[in-house]
């Protein structure tokens, strides 16, 4: 209840601040709609708004399970052998090397201007901190731990020793980590989904703001931005929920919880 409240306390002095701007600097419409203006577009306009906003948490969500897979099988692949390390992990970073704008062309031209490309895009964004934070995880465990499951369980050369290790001491022990890639995953998800639309799409909510401000309803662009940001803060929270439901063990070290204390 304290957290949403400061939330909620973080969000009116938000909404102040945007409406003293308007009072003070008396800033067009076109430029800065007042905060009623938008809340009443909101209203207004809620049947396209949640229309387009559903294909872009449809293209979110499965670029989140697609990338989340890829990143998950990708780290196991990178902590397996120091030789697939060297020759993989080049790769994943030359990945994110490359401009998302400069990939999105690219994903429209191959896979077309359905919801395929703008999964994938958002897949390519997810697919970095998953591999990476959960890589981490992996190679933190600590050297006696692994040493000691492999005496106790006759070492990786019985069958299936390798996954038995990854499965019940490395998989558990780097759940923290993917935890906290998974978390900032959901929230860069939505930029790959609104940059596909925004290059070649049918719909969605890039789509809408792209539209709306090139016919100057502006009204109409802060309030996709808006609900655009309340799909990614819902996405953020289910995945933290998931998280801690899945990591009982680790949120003594939780940085909000020593605060409270």
């Amino acid at each position: 209840m304290t957290k949403l409240l400061a939330a909620l306390a973080a969000f009116a002095v938000l909404i102040g601040l945007w409406q003293a701007i308007i009072l003070l600097t008396d800033v067009p419409f076109f430029i800065l709609p007042s905060p009623l203006a938008v809340a009443e577009t909101l209203w207004r306009q809620r049947d396209l708004l949640l229309a387009h906003g559903a294909t872009t948490l449809i293209e979110i969500a499965a670029g989140l399970l697609l990338g989340t897979l890829l990143g998950i099988a990708t780290a196991v692949l990178l902590a397996s052998t120091t030789r697939l390390r060297r020759l993989v992990l080049p790769l994943v970073i030359a990945s994110q090397a490359i401009p998302v704008f400069a990939v999105a062309p690219l994903l429209v031209m191959w896979l077309g201007y359905g919801m395929a490309s703008k999964i994938a895009m958002a897949c390519v964004i997810i697919f970095f901190p998953v591999t990476v934070a959960l890589a981490d995880g992996i190679a933190r465990l600590e050297p006696g731990l692994a040493d000691l499951a492999r005496v106790m369980t006759g070492g990786v050369q019985r069958p299936g020793g390798r996954w038995r290790l990854l499965r019940h001491l490395y998989g558990p022990a780097a759940l923290p980590a993917l935890g906290s890639g998974l978390r900032i995953a959901a929230a860069v998800a939505p930029i790959g989904a609104v940059v596909g639309e925004w290059v070649g799409s049918a719909g969605g909510l890039g789509w809408l703001m792209l539209h709306a401000n090139a016919r100057a309803k502006i009204d109409l662009m802060f309030a996709a931005l808006i609900v655009l940001a309340a799909l990614a803060l819902l996405l953020y929270l289910g995945v933290d929920r998931l998280m801690r439901r899945a990591t009982p063990w680790a949120q003594s070290s939780d940085p909000a919880t020593l605060t409270d204390s």
